[in-house]
């Protein structure tokens, strides 16, 4: 008897995610067709409608992030976001996720640093409920003892098994140093000191510091138009305080420039994790640098440093760095990892390339093919309901306006080699802070330049 409806749950799951990955043919061109709707209450949100496919997905974010976690409960705004869902209003965690799954919603939370972020997505059939239980989650969160400590002891056992990950190693201990005092050095997901000082108390009052309306930005997409979505903003969010609370983060730049940092582990590879300071979103050379990051690693198997660095020498499986806007400081960040007796030789080639960029920026056969490929493998970040949301909140959070789709090949187009060859030295020419984990044969730290 039992096995009927777990079946017919099974399979209207399965539809669900079939459709939250069912490409969209018309995704370039929609696009361009994005609705700015303002609900009756004030809240606004930004639509994208696709009646094609019977589902919608809700992305949104709430400045803040682990940089308002409380001083020594690094992990607050982490542990929050894991039990916005475990419970809510009158049903507990296993009601609540029950609701859930019998009609194939899906609705999950995470922490950044700069956001706590929620994303909803369910059959249009099914949206009410799911619109309900959204509302639950965000504005009657239940944080009951025993989904406190189930999932706090989820994450404790996530960091003890950090202390010995020569990624996780790498990359606490560069924002440690490049962060030091600051709400960006801490852990988002905590450390085994901070966590188990998480109080209930303190959850409750984290969600209603930065759970608020004016801090607030959303994006739908999906088989559903505008009157419904603003009727939906103020069911959903209405009932959250108008403003947050949030403290004051400081503007900075990262600190030991020039500083390689070298923590033996007993590990097959070293891991190596690079950065320095990066470019504002909002700058005006931001395009230009997000072309010359992509000429010199950023995830193009033409980039420099894949080609000098796997191709050639075969000294590491991957090799990438990244353009990193936070919202009080602009990064730009990179690693891999490769065998312990090419460690100085693999870094050396690192920089030796970034410099060599910074020195004499891109050639115009290289600038000419990277502005190619962004303008044109865009369109494969607009393919699904679900990347679309995602990139509207983004956009939103970066203030890049609503007609962003349509002028970003503008933006690209309109970088000059000279462009490219200037924002490199601005770029790639101040100094790296270096981590380095693992066993690397003759690699010893140093003071900063």
């Amino acid at each position: 008897m039992s096995a009927t409806p777990v079946l017919s749950t099974w399979l209207v799951r399965r539809v669900a995610l079939a459709l939250l990955a069912l490409p969209l043919a018309a995704a370039p061109g929609m696009a361009t067709t994005i609705e700015r709707v303002v609900s009756p209450g004030g809240i606004v949100a930004w639509l994208v409608r696709e009646p094609a496919v019977p589902m919608i997905a809700v992305d949104f974010a709430f400045a803040g992030g682990s940089a308002q976690d409380p001083a020594e409960k690094a992990g607050t705004a982490s542990l929050v976001a894991a039990l916005l869902d475990e419970g809510a209003g009158d049903f507990d965690s296993k009601a609540f996720h029950t609701r859930l799954e019998r009609k194939a919603i899906e609705l999950g939370f995470q922490a950044d640093r700069d956001a706590l972020r929620g994303a909803l997505r369910t059959l249009t059939g099914n949206s009410e409920e799911a619109f309900d239980d959204l509302r639950l989650a965000l504005t009657a969160p239940r944080f009951d003892p025993t989904d406190v400590e189930i999932i706090r002891s989820q994450i404790i056992s996530s960091l003890r098994r950090a202390t010995t990950s020569p990624s996780e190693m790498a990359s606490i201990r560069w924002w440690q140093t490049a962060f030091a005092d600051h709400p960006y050095g801490h852990p988002v997901n905590g450390t085994l000191e901070s966590v188990p000082t998480v109080g209930i108390d303190d959850l409750k009052a984290y969600t209603r510091r930065v759970l608020a309306r004016d801090n607030l930005k959303v994006a739908v997409v999906g088989d559903i138009d505008a009157e419904a979505v603003k009727a939906m903003l103020d069911r959903v969010f209405g009932g959250l305080p108008a403003h947050a609370e949030l403290a004051a983060v400081a503007d900075v730049s990262p600190r030991g420039l020039g500083r390689r940092i070298v923590t033996g582990l007993d590990v097959p590879q070293t891991v190596i994790m690079f950065g320095g300071l990066g470019i504002a979103r909002q700058d005006p050379d931001f395009m230009a640098a997000y072309i010359v990051n992509h000429i010199l690693g950023g995830g193009s198997f033409s980039s420099r440093l894949y080609q000098e660095v796997r191709e050639k020498r075969g000294l590491a499986y991957s090799v990438h760095d990244s353009l990193t806007w936070l919202s009080h400081a602009p990064l730009f960040i990179g690693g891999t990892a490769t065998r312990s007796e090419r460690t100085t030789e693999t870094l050396d080639i690192v920089q030796k390339e970034i410099s060599r960029l910074a020195d004499d920026g891109p050639t115009a056969d290289e600038l000419a093919k990277a502005k190619s490929f962004l303008i044109g493998s865009f369109p494969l970040n607009l393919d699904t309901s679900s990347k679309i949301a995602a990139l509207l909140v983004q956009l939103q959070i970066d203030n890049l306006g609503i007609d962003y789709f349509t002028q970003r090949p503008q933006m690209i187009g309109a970088v000059t080699l000279d462009d490219a060859r200037r924002v490199s030295k601005q770029l790639l020419g101040g100094g790296l802070l270096v981590t380095v984990v693992g066993r690397p044969d003759g690699l010893m730290s140093t003071s900063a330049e």
